[in-house]
């Protein structure tokens, strides 16, 4: 699937934001990518799924999995298009695991799917739990790569999109200097 659609496809969905915003990190960006707003839209998450399912068909996955929770959504999606099991790791005591009796078999042959990476720490946790099964990591598909490629994993990626956002450190920001306000997403209830 080409990036401008699937862009487009964040934009329309109300998904590809921009202002002024705080990340996790505590970092401030020009644009946030808001990827709930694509993941409640069953006819667009299906769309962006069966893009993963055609790209990695070839690698013949036998479980599909990601991290709770927008993973969760694009492994299942996957899956059913790959005629496959979905799975899906979430976090015991601060730990990323697999829990209520999921499996992956040394013989498996898993595709890892996230839905924003920045840095990919969070995903490098999920291989780490995938390798100590013995199983065959196949590939990983990223919904968006905020980090523009930079982040690595050791496997073939596959990103949907691919973005390069700017970043500030909050005593340096020219939005801050600017006094555009500064958004919280996902904490206030507006994004």
């Amino acid at each position: 699937m080409q990036q401008n659609i699937v862009l487009d496809l964040f934009r329309d969905a109300g998904a590809f934001l921009e202002g002024h915003f705080l990340l996790t990190s505590g970092l401030h960006s020009p644009h946030y990518i808001e990827k709930f707003r694509v993941l409640e839209r069953p006819e667009i998450t299906a769309r962006l799924c069966k893009a993963f399912a055609d790209h990695f068909a070839p690698q013949e996955p036998t479980v599909v999995i990601g991290p709770m929770t927008g993973g969760i959504i694009l492994a299942f999606e996957t899956a059913r298009n790959l005629g496959t099991k979905s799975i899906f790791t979430e976090r015991v005591d601060g730990k990323m695991m697999l829990r209520r009796g999921f499996e992956i078999k040394p013989d498996d042959r898993v595709l890892i799917l996230e839905d924003v990476v920045t840095t990919g720490g969070s995903l490098m946790e999920v291989i780490e739990v995938v390798k100590d099964t013995g199983a065959t990591i196949v590939g990983i598909g990223l919904l968006v790569d905020r980090s523009g490629g930079k982040a690595q994993f050791g496997f073939p990626v596959y990103a949907l999109m691919t973005l390069d956002v700017q970043t500030f450190e909050p005593d340096s920001c020219p939005l801050c200097r600017q006094g555009i306000p500064l958004i919280k997403p996902g904490r206030t209830g507006k994004t």
